[in-house]
């Protein structure tokens, strides 16, 4: 499984304004919204908040990857951001988070959730990515920076 088969171009955004976890959620889900892959925003922004109050996706190390099976989207998609200054996501090491990459799978699709949720993973723990990435001046360095990871899983 390849990110760049699940994540557009256009779901980057480089300057989260977002001040809070719900704002964060929201404004990758509008751009989703914006791109027409979502069937229905508000339904889509709920069930990511529910998975929320199970536990945070905060995973630590500045990660966050909000996560949801929903009626609201058709196939696998992805909204990818960064926050210089960092967000209280109530992520499990108490840091605030940089880096958010939210995904949304249909509902019924919990082995396509599970296989994007490790890869996202497995891409993110890698600190030299992650700097990369923070660092990154543009969506087209960021591409750069993921397809150079995939390429060394081939």
């Amino acid at each position: 499984m390849r990110i760049m088969d699940f994540l557009d171009k256009e779901s980057i955004e480089l300057n989260i304004k977002s001040k809070s976890k719900k704002e964060v959620i929201e404004e990758l889900v509008e751009m989703l919204s914006a791109k027409g892959l979502i069937a229905d925003k508000k339904v889509t922004i709920e069930s990511l908040m529910e998975r929320e109050e199970l536990g945070s996706t905060g995973v630590g190390q500045g990660i966050a990857i909000p996560h949801s099976k929903t009626k609201g989207v058709k196939e696998l998609v992805a909204a990818f951001g960064v926050s210089k200054e960092g967000v209280n996501f109530e992520a499990l090491d108490g840091e605030p988070v940089n880096i958010f990459f939210l995904l949304l799978a249909p509902e019924g699709a919990a082995g396509l959730m599970l296989k994007a949720l490790a890869r996202v993973s497995n891409f993110l723990k890698n600190k030299y990515y992650r700097r990369k990435i923070i660092e990154a001046p543009d969506k087209n360095a960021v591409i750069q920076t993921i397809e150079e990871e995939e390429k060394t899983k081939q």
